[in-house]
């Protein structure tokens, strides 16, 4: 036995070392061969989740295990049983992608979209952040009878050229970096992440975390997008869409006094931005400082912004109440 599990590891080192080396499968296998000479900068070659808790997956069910296993490790207490229903679609027998990003929104949590980049979803492993992918499993077999899967990745080892899984019944399940390409590009690289509101994925963008966050905001939980937009501009500071973003969802709750604080903040970086201007008039106007809030909306007033019917229409609001 101890024989064969070392010509076993001997084999699977020689085949990963093949699947990184292999130029001529470029394009079969474009991403794998990239990884070859161009390795994430910053991603350690050898990383497993074993913490990433394991749901077996039942037939036509793989949606709501794959996204139970991302959403409890990110915090929610949830298991496949209570997804079902969330996800599942009896008449297709298993779950698209909209409703498996639309379900972790309804608990809390932000469903970030990765790009279609094998790079993205190391990155985000070596950080902490099991990713869900869609696998067309069948591929290999019956090319013209797609088999879709969802599959959740918690490791890699670059050694051997080996990714870890959580998939089907197989709490390990390991699968060369080529043939999880295969599986993974019918479906154009689709993968996702799912994460509490101030943990913000380490391949995120500006514009694609702030879309995450309307996403949350959709999904009816305004105190998780306060703490989403917080977590944003701690990582963007200079953000203008992520500053009015957080006073529109404090102003919502009745945080004036908050509100008009994250609007002046950024009315420090941006101090002629006629969005900040008018929104802090608003709210200051709201709380009843209409003196305040009269002075500020002036600043605003410009007959060639694109915004100056909205300016016009919070003046007159303004004076009205002063009257």
């Amino acid at each position: 036995m101890q024989a064969r599990a070392t010509t076993l590891r001997r084999a699977r080192l020689l085949l990963g070392a093949a699947v990184l080396a292999l130029a001529g499968c470029t394009t079969l296998i474009p991403q794998t061969v990239a990884l070859r000479t161009d390795w994430p900068a910053g991603v350690p070659r050898q990383v497993e989740l074993a913490q990433v808790p394991f749901f077996p997956q039942d037939d036509y069910q793989c949606g709501p295990a794959a996204l139970a296993m991302a959403m409890k490790f990110a915090g929610a207490p949830v298991a496949p049983d209570a997804l079902v229903d969330e996800v599942w679609l009896p008449s297709r027998k298993g779950s698209l992608q909209l409703e498996m990003l639309a379900a972790p929104r309804r608990h809390g949590l932000v469903s970030y979209r990765l790009a279609p980049a094998y790079g993205d979803l190391l990155r985000e492993v070596a950080a902490g952040h099991p990713v869900v992918v869609l696998q067309d499993v069948g591929m290999m077999m019956a090319p013209l009878l797609p088999e879709w899967h969802y599959a959740v990745v918690n490791g890699f080892d670059y050694a051997t050229g080996t990714i870890y899984l959580r998939s089907g019944l197989q709490v390990r399940q390991e699968m060369p970096f080529s043939y999880f390409e295969r599986t993974w590009l019918p479906g154009g690289y689709w993968a996702m992440v799912v994460t509490r509101p101030e943990d913000i994925p380490a391949t995120a963008t500006e514009s694609r975390w702030l879309d995450a966050l309307l996403g949350l905001a959709r999904g009816g939980d305004a105190e998780a997008t306060i703490r989403g937009y917080r977590a944003a501009l701690a990582r963007w500071p200079e953000s203008l869409p992520a500053a009015v973003g957080l006073a529109n969802h404090l102003h919502a709750r009745g945080s004036l006094q908050e509100a008009a604080g994250v609007l002046r903040a950024a009315l420090q970086k941006s101090p002629g931005s006629v969005i900040l201007l008018n929104n802090l008039a608003q709210t200051l106007s709201d709380d009843g400082r209409n003196a305040e809030a009269l002075a500020v909306i002036r600043r605003a007033e410009d007959p060639q912004s694109p915004f100056a019917n909205d300016v016009r229409a919070t003046r007159e609001l303004i004076e009205a109440r002063m009257r």
